[in-house]
């Protein structure tokens, strides 16, 4: 079963940018939906991100214009590109793609 692994997580000011990493066991991404999700303490897990096997993208209203997903050329790697991070945005962040096992998550923390 293809597994995924999350990296990039960290402590960031506000305003400040991070770029989460979901690599896959397998190239799928060209081939599968995936995207990202997060929980930030005490709420349920949000959808963030999405993209599609043919590229076409969606974003939580949240984050537009702020996050940007995308798919590596290898395809087995999907990236989280975040901007002008706030506090709202401290959450572990999960990715996940049809068919695959998601990982551990990575932590965002935004703080100054």
């Amino acid at each position: 079963q293809v597994q995924l692994v999350e990296s990039g997580g960290g402590l960031v000011q506000p305003g400040g940018s991070l770029r989460l990493s979901c690599t896959a066991s397998e190239s799928i991404f060209s081939r599968v939906g995936m995207g990202w999700n997060r929980q930030a303490p005490g709420k349920q897990r949000e959808p963030v991100a999405a993209i599609t096997s043919s590229g076409k993208t969606n974003y939580a209203g949240s984050v537009k214009g702020r996050f940007t997903i995308s798919r590596g050329d290898a395809g087995n790697v999907m990236y989280l590109q975040m901007n002008n991070l706030q506090p709202d945005d401290t959450a572990v962040y999960y990715c996940g793609a049809s068919g695959a096992v998601g990982g551990q998550g990575t932590q965002v923390t935004v703080s100054s």
